[in-house]
């Protein structure tokens, strides 16, 4: 059973609750967290967490919350992870601080996907947990929003380096989201008349002196311009030295980052290329895909139209060399790529990802590529030309002269690893992928 990970969030918009409380652990934990639970239970419709992990899996119950809090346990406290495999798929990490005098509570709560929440009857079930959990664990501030948005407006830091983040925390209104809880310090600093008349779908007082505010009806439309506006007023009207068309102006520009872009990427390579959208930040998704929509890899220069002729006296030595520089590879990579066994297009194209996402050319030294990397990925980027396209090795004792004979045309497949692990960008410019499609091409 696949449960929500980070990578996970990353592939499609998810709502985020954030919510860090005071948590009264004087007389037990299980006692502190029933409230939580008990919420949970009632409340969460539809997206209730059905699996409970720690060091195993248990189906959700209070005793298994129990046991595996107590699994977990250390001097610290406690973490364990709350988990829903189904549509919507849900994660909620709760990360008990069981100090004296100083516990709390850490809870981060990620459904998948955002649109889930386009209806009211589902967005309220997370605004009546969002009340349950404010009335029973005292907040400075909590948040539930698009992971996506909040990306764009760089959450938590807001503009902020990491220390001054840390140090002051949210200790003023940054930035509304779709659902905010209001501590009763953040309240008065703004002044509890001003917040409790903030142009919103819901303000409500909580017993605590908190105050819930829910901008829209529904989570998902966040992004509509109704909701933008909304958004900006709210804002404006909690920090009147804000400039209402300054902040609605950027709110808009958020949107028009996160407009779906449909790929069209260049045939040539386009197996590759699809592999990358969800390598980015989904906030940046949408314009990168744009990017590599206009992507026009150079037409390869790796070829002859006729070969240099072979001045190798003893071919059958050169060709174990060559054997034994891609066998190399493929034992250094097979755990990371287990097609490049299969020597395929499809194991080239693998290869092409493997390379882009590790950022090989930046992180390994150019002595490992010059003389390993770069020689191996020659020797199987010929074999497979050979392999898949009948192709013939014409031996050269200079490697970036060896060439491979397809159809009328000769190839160079050691000078094109060389130019192609250069650099990340020399990886799309230079990419396998579009080496053997050309060359597939020239075939006959």
């Amino acid at each position: 059973m696949k449960l929500l990970t980070l990578h996970d969030l990353n592939r499609v918009d998810s709502l985020s609750f954030t919510f860090e409380g005071e948590l009264d652990a004087t007389e037990g934990v299980e006692r502190a967290l029933t409230p939580l639970l008990a919420a949970l239970e009632t409340h969460a419709e539809g997206w209730m967490p059905t699996i409970v992990k720690s060091g195993r899996r248990r189906k959700y119950s209070r005793e298994a919350v129990w046991r595996a809090l107590e699994e977990r346990r250390d001097e610290h406290g406690s973490i364990i992870g709350l988990f829903r495999s189904e549509n919507p798929a849900v994660s909620l990490t709760l990360n008990l601080i069981l100090v004296p005098g100083e516990s709390s509570l850490h809870a981060s709560l990620d459904v998948q996907p955002l649109h889930y929440f386009s209806g009211q009857d589902a967005s309220r079930t997370l605004v009546d947990v969002a009340r349950a959990w404010a009335a029973q664990y005292p907040v400075a501030y909590a948040s539930a929003h698009s992971i996506a948005d909040e990306q764009l407006a760089d959450a938590p830091n807001f503009g902020r380096d990491d220390r001054e983040t840390r140090r002051d925390g949210f200790d003023k209104i940054y930035e509304l989201c779709w659902l905010n809880i209001f501590g009763p310090e953040l309240v008065e600093s703004v002044g509890r008349e001003r917040m409790l008349s903030t142009p919103a779908h819901l303000v409500e007082e909580l017993p605590n002196g908190s105050v819930l505010l829910v901008l829209r009806p529904t989570a998902a439309d966040f992004d509509s311009d109704e909701a933008r506006v909304a958004q900006a007023r709210a804002h404006v009207h909690l920090r009147p030295d804000l400039d209402f068309d300054t902040v609605l102006r950027t709110l808009r520009e958020r949107s028009a980052a996160l407009v779906p872009v449909e790929p069209r990427f260049h045939p040539d390579v386009a197996p590759f290329l699809s592999r990358l959208p969800d390598e980015f930040a989904i906030s940046t998704r949408q314009g990168q895909i744009a990017e590599l929509n206009a992507f026009r890899p150079p037409d390869p220069e790796e070829w002859l139209p006729v070969a240099f002729p072979s001045d190798v006296e003893n071919p059958e030595r050169l060709r174990d060399h060559y054997d034994d520089l891609s066998e190399g590879l493929v034992a250094a990579l097979h755990t990371h790529v287990p097609s490049i066994m299969d020597e395929t297009p499809e194991s080239l194209t693998d290869l092409d990802f493997y390379f882009w996402r590790e950022n090989f050319p930046k992180r390994y030294t150019r002595e490992l590529i010059d003389s390993h990397t770069a020689p191996a990925l020659g020797a199987y980027l010929g074999d497979v030309l050979v392999r898949r396209l009948g192709g013939t090795w014409v031996l050269r004792e200079k490697k970036e002269e060896s060439q491979v004979r397809v159809g009328t045309r000769v190839w160079l497949p050691f000078l094109r690893a060389r130019r192609y692990l250069e650099s990340r960008q020399s990886l799309l410019e230079y990419s396998l992928t579009q080496f053997f499609k050309v060359a597939e091409r020239h075939r006959s």
